[in-house]
């Protein structure tokens, strides 16, 4: 006789989380996570796909500078997307009250699982509860999805770049955004 239960299915386990420190599982799904944020567009700056060990030394810079916080976002443990929490420097009094969100991107197949929104939902908590007024951010005009959830979560466009940056030989306009906590 049969089994009349059916297999049941599991929904993916979406989490974001502060990194401190990288460890050789993080820092290969990092590096393949940033691999295919780049081939899908959205490599934060990143056109051409660098090489494993640049990828690499450049997490355990992120890591390894002060004043900056990077979180990550897992899909069922797996790391698949980023933001950075840039603080400001100790000598800027005058916008010691501000950080910066960059390097913000999920990849590909870690999408539609509210991981970008959380990512940024998560920093904004963090800043907040240091003290910070304001969030920073910069983006591409190009990345029309990603400028839709920053206005969605609140964040106000203050200004237009025209030659922000060149992809392909084509000029592109940024847009600059800020939100107060």
């Amino acid at each position: 006789m049969a089994d009349s239960t059916s297999p049941q299915t599991l929904e993916p386990s979406p989490t974001v989380e502060r990194l401190t420190t990288i460890s050789p599982a993080d820092m290969a799904d990092l590096c393949d996570a940033t691999d295919a944020a780049i081939k899908a567009g959205g490599g934060f700056g990143w056109i051409d796909l660098p090489a494993r060990e640049i990828l690499e030394r450049f997490w355990s810079g992120v890591v390894a500078m002060p004043r900056r916080d990077l979180f990550v976002a897992r899909l069922d443990g797996v790391i698949c997307g980023t933001c950075q929490l840039v603080l400001p420097p100790p000598n800027n009094q005058a916008q010691a009250h501000a950080a910066q969100l960059l390097s913000h991107f999920v990849t590909p197949w870690g999408r539609s699982h509210g991981l970008s929104e959380l990512l940024v939902e998560t920093a904004e908590k963090s800043a907040k509860k240091d003290g910070f007024k304001v969030i920073n951010l910069d983006v591409r005009e190009t990345l029309t999805n990603s400028i839709k959830m920053y206005e969605t979560l609140g964040y106000q466009r203050i200004g237009e770049h025209p030659s922000y940056a060149i992809v392909n030989g084509e000029t592109l306009r940024g847009y600059y955004y800020y939100k107060e906590l």
